[in-house]
C-alpha cells in the first residue's frame, strides 16, 4: 500500500502531511485583519524603537532582579522536586501526574494559587517550580536511559540505587543535565516575565503596562533590556555565582504575607467543588447526577470548541514554525557581519515571549487568531533554529560543497532536518501550552475559557478545564513521540526490509 511513496523520504511523508492538515487549518480559522489604521500603530512603535527611555519606569532594576529571582527560585524548587522523580518516572501514575502538571501554563498555575496565597512570592516560585519540575523529571529520565550502562554494571551486587544513581548514572549524564537545566532557566526568566501580567512584580508588569497604555519610548527600553539579560546570561549566570544569587533572592523577596488557613480549607474544601456539590458531607446520588450533568454542559459548551480552536491555531502555529525555522538555518550560509546579524535576530526573536509578540500584532492587526499564529510561529521558529545551529558544529560537509544555496540544501539541510522535526515535535507540546495564555487576549482558545472561569469565581470549572488541558497535551505528547519513533521503521522501509 505505501510502496507508491516509497520514493518520498519518511521527513519528507511528515512534513507534506504537515502542511497539507496546517492548511486546512488555516482555511477554517479566523484570520481577519481588522486593524483601522495598522500603519499608524506600527509607526508610532518603530519611533519607540528608535528612541527607547530607560529612565521612564519606576523601579526599574528592583524589576529586573525579580524577574531573576522568581525564576532562579522556581528552577531550584523544580530540580528539587524533578530530580527524585525522575528515578521512578517509569511508573505509569508518575508518568501521568508529571504530563498532566507540566501541561497547564505557568500562568493558569499563578491564577490559582493566587486565590490561596495572593500577589506572594509563593505564587511566582510554585507557579514556575510545579511545571518545571514535571519537566526536570521527564528529561533526566530521558537523558538517563541514553547514559552508558557499563559503570552499573560492575557495582558490588548489594549497592543501594541511591549510590548507584548518583554514581553509574548522574556521573555520565552530568553534561547534558547541566546544559539542559541552563535552558530552562532561560525559559524560566521569560516565564517570569509573563507573570508581571497578572500582578506579580516582575518586568513584565512593567512591559505589558507601557505597551496597553501606548508608551512605546518605555516599552522598547525594558523589551530591550531583558533581550540583554538574556543576551548576557553566560555572563552573569557562573556556576560559582548560583550561591550568591540564591541568597541574594531569599533576602530580597518581596514580604510574604500570612496565610489564612481556614481560607486555603474553605478553597480546597468548598471553592473548588462543582456547584452541585455544596460538600463532601451530605454527598448523594442526588447530587452525583447534579455533577455529571454540570460535566457535560462544561465539556460541551466551553471544552470542545475550546479544544477545535486550540488544534486549529497550534497546527497552524506548528507549520509556520517549520517555515521560520527552515529559514533561519540559513544563518550557516552566511559569514562576517551578516552572521552576526542574524544572531542577533535569534537572539531577539527567541528573548521576547510569545504573549508580547502577540500584544504587539494584535495592536497591528486587529483581534484575531492571526496575531497569535505569528507570535508562536517566530518565536519557537527561532528557538529551534537556534539548537539546530548550536549543534551544527560537527556537520560535515563533502568536497564539492560550494557554500550556496544548493549546496546547503543537498549537503548541510539532510544533516539537520531530522533534528530539526524532532525539536518541532517536541515545541508541538509547548505551542499548545502556550495557546493557552492568548486566551487571555481573547483568542477563543481553552485557556480563555479557563480565564473567563478565574474571573467569575468558578474555581471548579476552570480546574476542570485545565484536567481537559492535560488530557490534550498528554495526547498529542504521544503521538509525536510515535511520529520520532517511527523515523525507524520509514527508514527500514525506504529500503524495503519492511513490507
Amino acid at each position: 500500500m505505501l510502496r507508491p511513496l516509497l520514493f518520498i523520504g519518511y521527513w519528507q511523508r511528515v512534513t507534506l502531511a504537515l502542511w497539507t492538515i496546517a492548511c486546512v487549518c488555516f482555511y477554517f480559522c479566523d484570520t481577519e485583519i481588522i486593524s483601522l489604521d495598522p500603519w499608524s500603530e506600527f509607526q508610532r512603535i518603530g519611533l519607540g524603537l528608535m528612541s527607547p527611555d530607560f529612565f521612564a519606569t519606576e523601579y526599574l532594576f528592583e524589576a529586573l532582579w525579580q524577574t531573576v529571582s522568581f525564576a532562579l527560585l522556581g528552577i531550584i524548587v523544580g530540580l528539587f522536586c524533578g530530580a527524585p522523580l525522575a528515578l521512578i518516572y517509569a511508573h505509569p501514575f508518575i508518568a501521568v501526574l508529571c504530563a498532566m502538571i507540566r501541561s497547564i501554563h505557568e500562568i493558569f498555575w499563578a491564577m490559582l494559587f493566587l486565590q490561596v496565597f495572593g500577589l506572594s512570592p509563593i505564587t511566582g516560585i510554585l507557579a514556575i517550580a510545579l511545571p518545571y519540575g514535571a519537566t526536570f523529571a521527564r528529561v533526566f529520565h530521558d537523558i538517563l536511559l541514553q547514559s552508558p550502562t557499563v559503570t552499573r554494571q560492575i557495582l558490588p551486587a548489594n549497592t543501594d540505587k541511591i549510590s548507584e544513581y548518583c554514581y553509574a548514572r548522574i556521573s555520565h549524564a552530568l553534561t547534558p543535565i547541566l546544559a539542559y537545566v541552563r535552558y530552562r532557566f532561560e525559559c524560566a526568566l521569560r516565564s517570569s516575565a509573563v507573570l508581571g501580567f497578572i500582578g506579580m512584580p516582575t518586568l513584565g508588569f512593567y512591559l505589558e503596562t507601557a505597551f496597553r497604555q501606548g508608551n512605546y519610548h518605555e516599552g522598547s527600553a525594558l523589551l530591550m533590556l531583558f533581550i540583554a539579560l538574556i543576551g548576557t546570561i553566560s555572563f552573569w549566570c557562573r556556576p560559582r555565582l548560583i550561591v550568591i544569587y540564591l541568597i541574594l533572592s531569599l533576602l530580597t523577596l518581596p514580604s510574604i504575607p500570612s496565610i489564612d488557613g481556614m481560607l486555603l480549607w474553605r478553597f480546597i474544601s468548598q471553592d473548588i467543588l462543582p456547584p452541585a456539590l455544596p460538600n463532601l458531607e451530605s454527598f448523594t446520588p442526588l447530587h452525583f447526577v447534579g455533577v455529571i450533568k454540570w460535566g457535560q454542559n462544561i465539556l460541551f459548551e466551553q471544552a470542545f470548541p475550546g479544544v477545535i480552536i486550540t488544534l486549529l491555531l497550534a497546527l497552524t502555529a506548528l507549520a509556520m514554525s517549520h517555515f521560520v525555522a527552515l529559514f533561519l538555518t540559513c544563518k550557516l550560509l552566511m559569514t562576517g557581519v551578516f552572521s552576526h546579524l542574524m544572531q542577533l535576530f535569534l537572539l531577539i526573536l527567541r528573548s521576547i515571549p510569545e504573549y508580547i509578540f502577540a500584544f504587539i500584532f494584535m495592536m497591528l492587526l486587529g483581534p484575531s487568531m492571526l496575531p497569535a499564529m505569528l507570535a508562536l510561529a517566530l518565536h519557537n521558529g527561532a528557538l529551534i533554529a537556534f539548537l539546530c545551529l548550536k549543534q551544527s558544529d560537527t556537520l560535515t560537509t563533502s568536497s564539492v560543497y560550494n557554500g550556496r544555496v544548493d549546496g546547503y540544501c543537498y549537503d548541510i539541510l539532510p544533516q539537520i532536518y531530522p533534528n530539526l522535526m524532532g525539536l518541532l515535535f517536541y515545541r508541538f507540546e509547548v505551542i499548545l501550552r502556550e495557546t493557552a495564555i492568548f486566551g487571555m487576549l481573547g483568542v477563543a482558545t481553552l485557556g480563555f475559557y479557563i480565564d473567563s472561569c478565574f474571573v467569575e469565581i468558578r474555581y471548579s470549572s476552570a480546574l476542570l478545564l485545565m484536567g481537559v488541558t492535560g488530557l490534550l497535551n498528554i495526547t498529542i505528547d504521544i503521538m509525536s513521540r510515535y511520529l520520532l519513533a517511527n523515523n525507524i521503521q520509514g527508514k527500514l522501509l525506504c529500503k524495503g526490509i519492511v513490507s
